[in-house]
């Protein structure tokens, strides 16, 4: 019975300091966010390829992280030269279920396409081109279909 009380007091101490947190560490709900954004980053494709009504749209990861914007008419091509491409676009997730949009910038318009992972009908596209002037006015809102993902 002494053996047991002295190898319980010997024991509690170390055990003790097992549980004691390094200053370094992360918060656990840290992971938590970390791990969900690094998932959403993980389901977004290197290269998408979407179609709307009147134009083909290519949206390719660069090897600096950004994105790169390249469109055609509906009906062209993907292997003839691009009518517009535009650089270092952004991915901006939205909300925590998995819906994101890539942002680029064409001398104050923003060109967004935005994946539609959770909608209210199965119905919806899951791809959405909008297109917003320097006012801040909708020129063009698009559903789109996928070409290739």
């Amino acid at each position: 019975m002494i053996k047991k009380i002295i190898l319980a007091a010997c024991l509690l101490p170390v055990l003790s300091f097992a549980n004691i947190k390094d200053n370094n560490e992360i918060n656990p709900k840290e992971k938590i966010t970390n791990n969900r954004a690094k998932d959403s980053q993980e389901r977004i494709s290197k290269t998408v390829i979407i179609k709307t009504k009147k134009f083909k749209i290519k949206i390719d990861k660069q090897p600096n992280g950004n994105y790169l914007y390249q469109s055609w008419g509906a009906n062209t091509k993907i292997s003839a030269k691009p009518s517009m491409i535009i650089s270092d676009g952004d991915v901006i997730p939205d909300g925590s279920g998995g819906n994101y949009y890539f942002e680029f910038n064409n001398n104050g318009t923003l060109y967004q396409v935005w994946r539609n992972y959770l909608t209210s009908s199965s119905k919806k596209a899951p791809y959405t081109l909008v297109v917003i002037d320097g006012n801040g006015e909708t020129l063009v809102r698009q559903d789109a279909q996928v070409v290739k993902n």
